[in-house]
């Protein structure tokens, strides 16, 4: 019964983390990692690229919740991941749905972010995306990004958690460990294909 309990309040901290962007703003200064300062001042000057360490395309397998990062043709990383709390209900297809997209999509952006940690930018709604929402009158929504962890599991301590339930907006949550690879591996317009099951 205390599992349950304490199971419920992680998942109910985790859903109240989202993936949008929602700014936070602090009456001192941050030294967890998540202080953004540094992080926008080595994105300014191009610091954030390791070359050696570059890849050239990402992979996301919704139904083996797991992103793997390419270089030359051959999977170089590979990292477990969460979804949107609707992740598994097929693509995305409005605002609001809890759903993460399936399709092709290239990093648009990278992000430095005071509360879920660093985030890479997806081009999602492409035009397919646009066009069925507007067949459908609906707004496909948008921010859809590869992101770290909340705030509370700055150190990891509660991987074992997040990465074992859907608990996102619609975003693909890695540890912060995992982010931290792809932010000097990910340059902007590198391919990110989102695939429901396995090809």
């Amino acid at each position: 019964m205390k599992f349950l309990l304490k199971l419920t309040v992680v998942l109910l901290v985790l859903l109240m983390s989202g993936c949008a962007n929602k700014p936070v703003v602090y009456g001192k200064v941050d030294k967890t990692p998540y202080e953004t300062k540094e992080c926008h001042k080595s994105l300014a000057l191009g610091l954030e690229i390791i070359k050696e360490k570059k890849i050239d395309k990402i992979v996301v397998h919704k139904s083996k919740r797991k992103l793997y990062a390419y270089k030359n043709g051959k999977a170089i990383y590979e990292f477990r991941i969460s979804l949107g709390k609707n992740g598994d209900k097929g693509h995305k297809v409005k605002k609001g749905d809890l759903r993460t997209p399936e399709g092709s999509y290239t990093v648009v952006r990278k992000k430095c972010d005071s509360r879920l940690y660093r985030s890479l930018m997806i081009s999602y709604p492409n035009k397919h995306d646009e066009a069925m929402a507007k067949e459908h009158g609906l707004s496909p929504g948008g921010y859809i990004t590869i992101h770290g962890q909340p705030k509370w599991n700055a150190d990891g301590h509660g991987d074992s958690y997040t990465l074992a339930y859907d608990w996102t907006e619609g975003c693909i949550a890695l540890s912060n460990s995992a982010i931290d690879v792809l932010w000097y591996a990910v340059e902007r317009g590198v391919p990110v294909e989102i695939y429901a099951q396995p090809i």
